[in-house]
């Protein structure tokens, strides 16, 4: 039981960490792999290909799925020499992006190397993008109306 818990952790783990390398940008990715992975290694198991893919969702978030449109995505997968293989998808046709997420998927799986590329690589992102959240949601809020402090005319006595 304890086991399945840390299969389920490790691949909770993985998959915020394949998610924020997919919102990566190039400069984020470039800089630490010359830096400090510049020997990794990585072969191509497959040519990196460009492809669309279905969005579908969901009328209420709870309804009927629908077809919503497509996205143009590009998908990486390369292997490291000690036979560890990074797998990555993004949004777009940026061949280079998808490779570079791929690597460091592939970096993070090695135990020697995680704790690098959580530091180095993951935690600039996400603080980008939490940094980005949190200006969305300040622009959003200087705009809100709170509809029940008006006061209407017929109010006034």
């Amino acid at each position: 039981m304890l086991e399945d818990q840390s299969v389920e952790d490790e691949a909770a783990a993985r998959r915020r960490a394949m998610g924020l390398l997919a919102r990566a940008l190039a400069s984020e990715l470039t800089g630490p792999l010359t830096r400090r992975f510049a020997d990794h290694g990585a072969k191509d198991l497959k040519p990196v290909e460009t492809g669309l893919a279905m969005l579908r969702g969901r009328a209420g978030g709870d309804g009927a799925p629908f077809n919503l449109g497509e996205a143009t995505v590009t998908r990486a997968i390369v292997e490291l020499p000690g036979g560890e293989r990074g797998y990555a998808h993004i949004l777009g046709r940026d061949a280079e992006l998808a490779r570079l997420a791929a690597i460091f998927d592939a970096l993070w799986q090695k135990p020697d190397q995680r704790r690098t590329v959580e530091t180095c690589v993951l935690e600039p992102i996400a603080s980008r993008l939490e940094a980005a959240r949190a200006r969305r949601s300040a622009e959003i809020a200087a705009t809100r109306v709170d509809f029940f402090t008006l006061k209407r005319g017929e109010d006034e006595p």
